[in-house]
């Protein structure tokens, strides 16, 4: 299997239950105070980074096509992303992040994901991203944060655009993984639950940080 260019990817929970139903509550209803809490939760998971990447960090949102995104009326990445940043200068101060949202564009519109195998998938990504201006790029340490990793398709498409742009590498951060692996740390459930209550979501999916 050929590498997936980035170093690590860390999701804070399952892609199910609770967290499946806020995701789309989020995505597709565009409920849009759930950005405080889930922004939260991704804030946790980034974090993990702190000590690999002590310089900092060039914080890039999984772009969406330009239509789609005016269907959409935002991109829920971007949200969640900018909300993570806000929390981090809190619990980690030193640590220098910065967000860039038009550091890589996706130029072609893509199919939806959903339902294809992860050769489809790769398929579907070939040739969708690009980055206009290899400056900023040039010898960072990207974090690329999208809400959902499935089969790490369109981090792989990601990281690849940008290394060949010059970044010194990617790691990949999300709110939720598809498939339960590797468990690494168990979080306090009770406050995230009120997330799920407040939609009358069945209580399950939140609580686990995961990396792959």
């Amino acid at each position: 299997m050929v590498p997936p260019g980035f170093v690590r990817a860390v999701s804070y929970g399952v892609y199910d239950g609770s967290m499946r139903a806020v995701i789309h509550a989020l995505k597709f209803e565009r409920m849009e105070p759930l950005v405080h809490q889930l922004g939260g939760m991704l804030a946790e998971v980034m974090s993990r980074f702190a000590q690999e990447t002590p310089e900092g960090m060039l914080v890039i949102p999984v772009p969406l096509h330009a239509k789609r995104r005016a269907e959409r009326g935002f991109n829920q990445a971007e949200a969640l992303a900018a909300e993570a940043l806000l929390r981090l200068k809190k619990i980690h101060p030193a640590w220098r992040l910065e967000m860039d949202s038009g550091a890589l564009v996706r130029e072609r519109r893509t199919e939806s994901q959903a339902g294809l195998t992860p050769r489809q998938r790769r398929q579907n990504l070939r040739g969708a991203f690009f980055v206009p201006d290899p400056g900023p790029i040039a010898r960072r340490h990207i974090l690329l944060v999208d809400d959902i990793y499935t089969t790490g398709a369109t981090g792989r498409a990601c990281s690849k655009v940008l290394l060949k742009a010059g970044a010194a590498s990617v790691r990949v951060a999300t709110l939720a993984r598809a498939q339960r692996r590797f468990p690494v740390f168990v979080e306090t459930r009770q406050r995230y639950m009120r997330v799920a209550e407040s939609l009358e979501i069945p209580g399950n999916g939140f609580g686990n940080i995961f990396v792959h």
